[in-house]
This record gives C-alpha cells, sequence and structure tokens, in this order.
C-alpha cells in the first residue's frame, strides 16, 4: 500500500544499536509489527555516530557499528495509524528508545501518481 500525495506523520523511533526485544534486535521487531500492522513501509537505517542520555558518542569502527550505534526505525502514514502503531510499541518503549511523530507532506511525482 503506498500513500497518497498530501499530509501525513512520521513516526520516528530511535534505538541504541545492540537493544534487544525477546531475542531479536528491537529496530527487526517494531519493522515486523509495522508490517503485521498493515503500514505502508518501515526502514531502519543505522548511524554512524551518536548519543543519547549518557551523553558519550558512539563511533565505532564499521564492522561494530551494530554494537552500540543508533538506530533509527522511520515510518511514514497517516496520523491516526501512526498514533495506534505507536501504542502499540508501549511495551517495547517502556524499557528502550524514543519515539517522535511528526507531521510531514508526501510527494508522489505526476508520472507515478498516474502510473497506477
Amino acid at each position: 500500500m503506498s500513500l497518497p500525495a498530501g499530509p501525513a506523520a512520521r513516526l520516528t523511533v530511535h534505538l541504541t544499536g545492540g537493544a534487544i526485544w525477546h531475542h531479536r534486535p528491537v529496530h527487526a521487531e517494531i519493522v515486523h509489527r509495522a508490517r503485521q500492522a498493515g503500514l505502508p513501509g518501515a526502514s531502519a537505517l543505522a548511524a554512524i555516530e551518536g548519543f543519547g542520555g549518557h551523553l558519550r558518542v558512539h563511533q565505532e569502527h564499521p564492522s561494530r557499528l551494530r554494537d552500540r550505534t543508533p538506530v533509527a526505525v522511520v515510518l511514514i502514514a497517516e496520523k491516526q495509524r501512526l498514533r495506534d502503531f505507536l501504542a502499540d510499541l508501549d511495551d517495547i518503549l517502556a524499557v528502550t528508545g524514543v519515539a517522535v511523530m511528526d507531521t510531514v507532506h508526501v510527494h508522489v511525482p505526476a508520472h507515478r501518481a498516474t502510473d497506477g
């Protein structure tokens, strides 16, 4: 399911790369839950460098990036669908991560909008 052009919302969940949820990386759990919820898409993006509440900068050798560097899971959908999905992430967010939701505008080029 693709999003129509126009207003939408973006949910970004910020995580530590090595965070685990029931024997699975947290970012993978969120992506799989998004798929099960029927959301249009989700991307887990690994950062090269970052810091969190502890204020220590994590900058690792590329072979160890997954251990502690930040990961962001980004989802774009209608605002209410993301609010409902966010409520389903309360169990994870109570333990790790922080979620941010903001308003975005989806742009679909004219040739894609008519391709069907």
